[in-house]
């Protein structure tokens, strides 16, 4: 048989929907970067089926617990999460026949909250925020409350797994792999810096040049900021990261709630893409770090999620006025009047 005959033999379907996760487009971003020197490109995490780079984080850390033998189908999985973790978890959970019991806290937003409960995932909120360590630490203790309840529970624990930053070692050969390993600089979001290092570590072994250039919450304690209200969820952290390590980090750009939603808009505006707050914060950071960047350099911003879940706050005009009265809404946007 011919090769080419072979070729078109070959099955061009995935083997089921946990295997289509990963292997995310990257997009250049012209139109955003337009007045700028240098070339920007969206890494594409919506793409995953589950809707969000922990899709990626989600599977590998069920995986390396299912490898173990400390967890099996049937058992139970408690995790602490505001949003897009529960989300990974959820499908990769009922597709094993594992039990999931979510803790989150009010930022967890409606849209979310749906699909979970058809996931068949069991919510359990934390109402009041520690005083140190704020809603995050209140998840923490409420979820090992409920480890002791629950027979055959497991927590993956996102915050100390060494599988999450092992993660994104694949994350970032993707992005290199499709640039011909040219790129200068990379924006990621922060929160349990799981992306950030393991994009860090991939960059170190291979003797990369690019640097990484953090995009951390204003309120957010990662980088020793002062701790503050904060409306963007999973961006920033009340409680310090256990696997950041400063020395790969070349800059830190801080991003207020609001040039988070800003930048949401923008990317909306100027590419047509649609996705949540943290990938807005990284926007506005290139933006704000641009004139530090030399000519014809090669910029990457991870996308983190899709944006349809926050239709009813980043992209709701009357949740925007509500919290930032004065917002600027894109030019090229009809300013309805907002009652």
């Amino acid at each position: 048989m011919k090769a080419t005959e072979t070729a078109l033999k070959t099955p061009k379907y995935r083997s089921n929907i946990l295997s289509s996760i990963g292997h995310t487009p990257l997009i250049r971003l012209a139109r955003f970067s337009s007045q700028m020197e240098c070339h920007v490109y969206g890494k594409m995490e919506s793409f995953n089926p589950g809707g969000s780079i922990k899709d990626r984080t989600a599977l590998n850390m069920l995986s390396k617990a299912m490898e173990s033998g400390e967890v099996e189908p049937g058992d139970t999985i408690i995790e602490s999460s505001s949003g897009n973790m529960a989300l990974g978890l959820a499908q990769a959970c009922k597709f094993y026949n594992i039990n999931l019991i979510i803790v989150h806290d009010p930022k967890l937003n409606n849209h979310s909250k749906k699909i979970l409960l058809t996931y068949g995932v069991k919510l359990v909120k934390v109402d009041q925020p520690k005083t140190k360590g704020g809603y995050l630490e209140s998840r923490i203790q409420k979820v090992n409350e409920l480890l002791d309840k629950f027979p055959h529970s497991y927590c993956l624990n996102q915050y100390q797994n060494a599988a999450n930053p092992q993660t994104h070692l694949q994350t970032m050969k993707e992005i290199t792999e499709a640039l011909n390993q040219h790129v200068d600089y990379i924006f990621i979001s922060t929160s349990t810096c799981g992306t950030l290092m393991g994009c860090a570590l991939y960059i170190y072994k291979n003797n990369l040049k690019t640097k990484i250039i953090a995009v951390d919450a204003l309120g957010s304690i990662t980088f020793g900021k002062k701790e503050s209200k904060r409306l963007i969820p999973g961006h920033g952290s009340g409680k310090p990261s256990n696997f950041l390590d400063l020395a790969y980090i070349h800059d830190v750009v801080h991003v207020s709630d609001e040039d988070s939603v800003q930048g949401c808009w923008k990317l909306l505006e100027k590419e047509a893409i649609l996705c949540g707050g943290s990938s807005g914060a990284v926007i506005s950071a290139i933006e704000r770090y641009a004139p530090k960047i030399e000519a014809r350099a090669q910029c990457v911003a991870i996308l983190c999620d899709r944006g349809e879940r926050y239709l009813d706050t980043i992209f709701n005009k009357k949740w925007i006025v509500q919290h930032f009265p004065d917002f600027v809404f894109p030019k090229e946007q009809i300013q309805e009047k907002v009652k």
